[in-house]
Formats: C-alpha cells, structure tokens, sequence
C-alpha cells in the first residue's frame, strides 16, 4: 500500500495543490464569490484524482528513464515494487473516478475535461521531444480554469484566458526550478527541459515568467473590477517572488527546489486575494 501511495504521490502533495489554486481561482471569480458545494466538493476531488492519475501515466511512460535519474531511481515502477499491470489498472480506476466526478457537471465541462484527459496523458512524452515541457505542464494544469467557468454556465472570456495564462507562465517558472535539481541526470538520457533550454540565463527566464503571471492576474484585477484586498494580496505576491528571486540568485539545486516547494504559498496568496475581495465587496 505504501508503494502505491508513494506512485501516486500522494506522500508529496505539492502537485496537488499547484493544480487546485488555478482551479479555485476561476471557481471563485466563475461564481462571482459564491461557488457551490458541490461544485467545489467535485473540483477538489477531481484534482486529487487527476493529479494522482497523471503521476501513474507520467511513471509508466518514464519507468525506463527513472532509473537513471538519482531523484527517481526509487519510485515503485523504477525499482520494480509495482508491476506495470498493477499501475494500469490503478490508473484505469482513478480515471474512472475521475469521470464519475464529470458527470455531475454540464455537457460542456466534459468536453473540456475530455482535453485536460489528453493533456495530462500525453505530458510524459512531450519530455522526449520537446524543449519546454514545462509549458505544456502549464497548459494540462490549467484546464480546471476553462472547466470551472463553463461549469458555471459562463462563456470564456478575457478574464478565463488572463487566468489560464497566467497559469501557463507560473507553470514554467516553478517547475524550470524543480528542473534544475535534475538537470544534470536530464543532460545524461537526453530528456529535455526549460533547465536545459534557458541556458545561462535560467534565473532571467524564471523572473521574466513570473513577471507574466502577475502582469496577468493584475489585468484580471483591472477587467473585474477587483477592489483594494485583491491588489493588497497582489503586492504581497511581488514581494514573495521577490524572496524566491533572492533564493535562486546562485542556482544551487536544493534552494531552487525549496523555492518550487514554496508557490504553493503564491497560489495561496492570490486565492486569498480573490477571496478577500468578494468578503468586502458582499
């Protein structure tokens, strides 16, 4: 039991909570301060299903390179603690729970669910050919964006693609950090990554993207008509990503996995701007 729970990462939640605050933030912003129980019972729920689901797909299709890779080398596929068959079957299970979820949403959400099924099944693979795979990361993550606002009988507007994209840059920024501790085994087997492709100028490509992100959300603010605790939360961003700059300055593996560990705080921030907003203004 231990061996499946660590294969679907559940020992290390982070995952979980960088695929759920972009999905909170549309939820709230989507229902204008008010989402359902339901509706968030069912998005929370689907998250952890899909997260789970996504780190079984991702394990069966790099079992060979996790081997090779000091940080992987012990996951169950990798050691061979689960069989492959076992890991099918527990992905199939999850992605039916995962459906079941979709169910008790609209015919729109499934459709859209149905793209976020094949971005989070075809994710491992972009590694192999692709020289920012953290961007399309950011676009699987994301899909709980577009999914929340149709859910809530809301066409896609200029606020659901500032979100989804803000997303997007947040995705390359806290997972080229992540990149950089494998960076070194990634050269070895010829996966590729951000790490790889930004170069010398790694910490320039990270800023720039986090720059994005809040230029992004800011604009949010501005279409929406977000009231003065949005923009206070906003500031407390800058100044957090600000410390996270300070912490990367020499690159050292350990502290820019630290600083990945820490967006789950900069997720946190910004759904507590959001909320904060509805709190004053209802």
């Amino acid at each position: 039991m231990r061996s499946y729970f660590h294969l679907m990462r559940l020992d290390k939640p982070i995952g979980i909570f960088l695929l759920l605050w972009p999905t909170l933030w549309a939820l709230l912003i989507s229902s204008h301060g008010h989402p359902s129980i339901q509706h968030l019972t069912i998005f929370i729920l689907g998250t952890v299903l899909m997260r789970s689901a996504g780190c079984v797909a991702n394990d069966i299709l790099d079992r060979k390179f996790d081997s090779f890779v000091t940080r992987t080398k012990l996951r169950p596929l990798a050691n061979q603690s689960i069989s492959v068959n076992n890991a099918f079957f527990l992905l199939i299970t999850l992605l039916l729970g995962a459906l079941i979820c979709v169910l008790f949403l609209n015919e729109q959400s499934f459709y859209f669910s149905l793209i976020a099924l094949f971005l989070a099944l075809t994710y491992p693979l972009t590694k192999r050919f692709f020289v920012m795979p953290q961007a399309y990361l950011g676009l699987s993550f994301g899909m709980g964006i577009p999914i929340a606002f149709v859910a809530n009988d809301i066409s896609l507007t200029l606020t659901t693609w500032l979100l989804f994209f803000a997303n997007v840059f947040w995705a390359i920024a806290y997972d080229t950090l992540y990149a950089v501790t494998d960076k070194n085994d990634d050269l070895k087997i010829g996966i590729r990554s951000s790490a790889i492709w930004f170069g010398n100028y790694v910490k320039e490509a990270i800023m720039f993207c986090y720059t994005c992100m809040m230029g992004c959300l800011i604009w949010v603010g501005q279409s929406e008509n977000f009231s003065w605790p949005f923009y206070g939360f906003m500031m407390l961003s800058l100044i957090f990503i600000g410390v996270l700059c300070r912490q990367i300055r020499a690159l050292n593996p350990k502290a820019c996995f630290d600083a990945f560990l820490s967006n789950n705080y900069l997720g946190g921030l910004v759904f507590l701007g959001v909320f904060f907003h509805y709190l004053y203004v209802n």
